[in-house]
């Protein structure tokens, strides 16, 4: 019992003293991580990734790039239609494949444009025009950026209905319905939803662009944008199947689609007698006889007096007394040699040197210029506006979203970045359906591709103690006492002084333990040779850990002078351990 009770004792005593030490770490050691500390090694496991199976889905238009693509979507050979002298080709070459990144679905392809800084354009037919009047339209595809997206486009275009649409001859010039997708160039990073809007007055088309535009996706893992045209002319935008963005016909694009009822009458002019000056100077105001208009701004202070040391006669700089004049100086040719001047030593010694002036100070008399305070304008007739009159070129669309009818739809980008790639397009007017699409082909890749993208992503390795002296006593108890130890012997071998100044905590734990042992000792036979009770264990403790305590601060003031003698012996430990390592 007695046994027991020392050594209960002796442990309270060596945890106690060991717990502050957590917050005491040595900063100054450069150690190498000790050969116990084993390199962890990182295996990624390749993401399980489902068969493609096209979907029985049927819509007005709808597209997988299955076989057969080729019939469908012809690349375009025109020029570029552009306002300068330059002419520019739709060399962008577009190819259908399996992404390389992030790769979802086995054997699911898309069109992916192959050109980085070059124009594309592509477009397929409607196998007949989609006219969306009193229905829902319905715009969805993926996007996936490969090589993410710093500069270019990725949007679709939906093209008027017209029988001499050619898809050759498919450019920026073409008649389109609904411009949709990702665009993003520097600071311009959007959504894009335009609509040509067909004035009923002239029959002329004006663009028409959301306002507001929600930004756009540009990581390497694929997304979803979904258009939804509603026939109450509202619209809604969704990315991976979430709104980002509510609007309606009326009142979400610029221009307006509706011009305004009322115009200013151009005719109208402001009247010559019309007063619109609100506040004018108080005619009756006069200068007070004692305003002094001409008095400074500063004036001397009066209070200064000239240093009694300061050196007028003696100049600011003088001549570097320790200057020679260049050998090949030639007076005839290069003038009299003067030599540089340095500051004068003696203004170094005084208050200074030179013409002394007194410092200036603001003038309290100073007033400025003066000027009659302003008061409200009798005469004030207010802001003038012209008339209004009612605008000739107004109209009320009261259905804006009864777009024109669309016979096909294309790809008329120019990007910096290849790689881009498009798939499960659908233009159609049941959003169940295209819900029904999500969830069979972007619902299945995206937590693949993401999960892929997270085993590529760079291990992130916790940090390994660059030092025994690292180590935290909560992080591994073990290892921080034994690292201390282990380091405390070995250079006690060599300087037991030096040992005792750098890691204090050892001693001074040995020596708790050899009071702690020694008081329980005296104090068993002191209580008639019976066993010691808990409160006497606590008494005796609660002394030896004042006790260590005063011996840990003793030891750790003298620390830091030796610090620097250790750390050539810490260095050669630590070589010594990755020699015999290797």
């Amino acid at each position: 019992m007695r046994v027991n009770a020392v050594l209960a004792s002796a442990l309270c005593s060596a945890a106690i003293f060991f717990a502050p030490a957590i917050a005491d770490p040595i900063d100054d050691l450069d150690v190498e991580p000790s050969s116990s500390v084993a390199e962890e090694s990182s295996t990624s496991t390749a993401v399980e990734r489902p068969t493609f199976t096209p979907t029985d889905l049927k819509a007005p238009f709808f597209e997988q790039f299955t076989e057969g693509w080729e019939s469908r979507w012809k690349p375009s050979h025109a020029k570029k239609d552009s306002k300068g002298d330059e002419e520019w080709a739709y060399v962008g070459e577009w190819s259908v494949e399996e992404p390389t990144v992030y790769p979802g679905i086995i054997g699911d392809k898309g069109l992916v444009v192959k050109n980085p800084a070059a124009h594309h354009a592509i477009s397929a037919k409607f196998p007949k025009k989609i006219d969306n009047k009193g229905k829902t339209l319905v715009v969805q595809y993926e996007v996936k950026l490969q090589k993410g997206l710093e500069c270019g486009g990725a949007y679709l275009k939906l093209l008027k209905d017209n029988k001499a649409l050619h898809a050759e001859e498919f450019s920026n010039a073409s008649p389109y319905v609904i411009m949709f997708g990702p665009d993003k160039c520097g600071a311009t990073n959007k959504i894009h939803f335009i609509f040509k809007h067909k004035n009923p007055k002239t029959g002329e088309y004006e663009e028409k662009h959301m306002t507001a535009a929600p930004a756009a996706r540009i990581e390497k893992t694929t997304h979803l944008y979904t258009l939804i045209v509603k026939p109450d002319q509202t619209f809604q935008i969704l990315v991976d199947g979430d709104v980002v963005k509510n609007g309606t016909f009326h009142d979400d694009f610029s221009p307006s689609v509706n011009p305004p009822e009322k115009i200013d009458d151009p005719k109208d002019k402001k009247p010559e007698d019309w007063i619109d000056e609100a506040r004018i100077p108080d005619p009756e105001a006069t200068k007070p006889e004692d305003w002094d208009e001409d008095a400074p701004f500063e004036i001397p202070d009066l209070d200064e007096v000239k240093p009694a040391d300061w050196l007028d006669d003696e100049p600011l700089v003088v001549p570097d007394p320790e200057a020679e004049k260049p050998e090949d100086w030639d007076d005839e040719e290069d003038g009299d040699w003067i030599p540089p001047t340095v500051p004068n030593p003696k203004c170094d010694e005084v208050s200074g040197c030179g013409e002394w002036k007194r410092p200036s100070i603001r003038n309290p008399a100073y007033k400025g210029k003066w000027t009659a305070p302003y008061i409200d304008n009798p005469a004030y007739k207010g802001v003038w506006e012209p008339r209004k009159i009612n605008n000739p070129e107004y109209f009320n669309d009261k259905t804006p979203a009864n777009l024109e009818p669309m016979g096909a739809i294309g790809f008329e980008i120019w990007t910096m970045q290849s790689d881009i790639l498009f798939d499960n397009i659908y233009v159609g007017h049941s959003i169940e359906d295209a819900k029904k699409l999500q969830t069979e082909t972007f619902d299945v890749k995206s937590p693949v591709e993401k999960a892929d993208e997270e085993l590529s992503a760079p291990k992130i390795e916790p940090e390994t103690p660059k030092s025994p002296m690292d180590i935290k006593f909560l992080d591994d108890p073990y290892k921080y006492v034994t690292e201390r130890v282990t380091l405390f012997i070995m250079i006690a071998q060599k300087n037991p002084i030096e040992a005792i100044k750098f890691i204090p905590e050892v001693p001074a734990t040995i020596g708790a333990i050899l009071v702690v042992v020694i008081a329980t000792v005296v104090g068993a036979f002191t209580m008639g040779g019976s066993a010691p009770t808990a409160e006497d264990i606590k008494k005796v403790s609660k002394k030896a850990q004042d006790k260590a305590l005063d011996a840990k601060d003793a030891a750790a003031d003298a620390a830091t002078s030796g610090a620097d003698t250790v750390k050539s012996e810490a260095t050669r430990r630590s070589t010594r351990r990755t020699d015999a390592a290797e």
